[in-house]
């Protein structure tokens, strides 16, 4: 087969874009990375304009303007008819006949598994979980925010630190430790200059995500409310792979549960047990583990699922990555 007969893969998150050339027996051709993706915040037109030139430095590398089949694992493609645009402006492209889009929890979850089977569960500055089965059945949810009943990830454990600490301060709550943990951190005297550093914008907006690990590292000193808010993203954690497990009529198997996402792929004690204590009660027959490949590896695998490659291409691919 020539290079027209490869496959692109594409793992396309906030912060950052991978491509992989990928021909038929699972070698390599060429890889390139790009910006973040973010057609809510940048628009389509200049989130593509990001994504195309990654692709074509991929597609140049490999010495070809074409392959057979697109596998695009995109961030904020939540709903059906966010994949549907996206397919359309990625087939406008040309770059290949035939194209599919996922949302990038997909990539994980393919990534940490020897065949299309199972359930992912990531956590980065959000929360999102996904499931899939090899007859194409999956499992997902809106994960758009509180509003679409998600709650959980970096940003979220990071407020939640904010709020405990603020009203321990202020006498609503309970004392926590966060009180003085999280000024030190930001360099201000106590939770009242926090409040105002961060109101004002002295300290910026981008920087509150470094409450979450504030948040760890207080919980292991044994502070009640922090451990709280960790067991609470634990317990919200196993609430979606379980649903996931049952919508894919999985419960009852033996099956794996992927932790991903750079909250997960920390390894934090506290939050790696309390998710095994209580899978192990809700879906006892579930397999969890961290998976730390990078996701463009899985968006590569679902390209050769995709155009029903065999599974020494698989074995091939993955060998490269790992």
């Amino acid at each position: 087969m020539g290079l027209t007969a490869a496959v692109l893969a594409v793992d396309a998150g906030n912060s950052k874009t991978d491509v992989a050339v990928v021909a038929p027996d699972g070698t390599v051709l060429s890889t390139a990375r790009g910006g973040g993706f973010r057609p809510p915040a940048d628009g389509l037109a200049k989130a593509m304009e990001t994504l195309t030139a990654a692709v074509t430095e991929a597609l140049r590398s490999a010495g070809t303007p074409t392959v057979t089949h697109t596998s695009a694992c995109l961030a904020n493609a939540d709903l059906p008819i966010e994949e549907e645009e996206l397919t359309e402006a990625i087939a406008s492209r040309g770059w290949s006949a035939t194209t599919t889009v996922r949302n990038d929890t997909f990539a994980i979850l393919r990534a940490g598994v020897p065949e299309p089977r199972g359930v992912a569960v990531v956590c980065g500055a959000g929360i999102n979980c996904v499931g899939m089965r090899p007859d194409g059945r999956t499992a997902r949810f809106p994960a758009l925010g509180r509003f679409s009943g998600d709650w959980g990830g970096g940003w979220a454990l990071a407020e939640e630190a904010l709020y405990h600490a603020a009203r321990a301060a202020d006498g609503r709550g309970e004392p926590t430790a966060l009180s003085t943990t999280l000024p030190a951190h930001y360099g201000v005297p106590d939770m009242p200059a926090l409040i105002e550093a961060l109101h004002l914008r002295r300290i910026p907006h981008h920087r509150r995500h470094e409450a979450t690990p504030v948040l760890f590292a207080t919980a292991s000193q044994g502070d009640p409310t922090a451990r709280g808010i960790i067991d609470h993203q634990a317990a919200e954690i196993v609430t979606m792979a379980t649903v996931a497990l049952t919508r894919l009529d999985l419960l009852t198997e033996a099956t794996p549960v992927l932790l991903g996402g750079s909250v997960l792929a920390a390894n934090h004690p506290l939050l790696t047990e309390g998710i095994r204590t209580r899978l192990s009660a809700a879906a006892p027959k579930a397999v969890p583990h961290v998976v730390t490949a990078r996701p463009v590896l899985g968006a590569a695998l679902l390209a050769l699922d995709d155009v029903g490659a065999p599974r020494e291409a698989h074995d091939h691919l993955r060998a490269h990555y790992t």
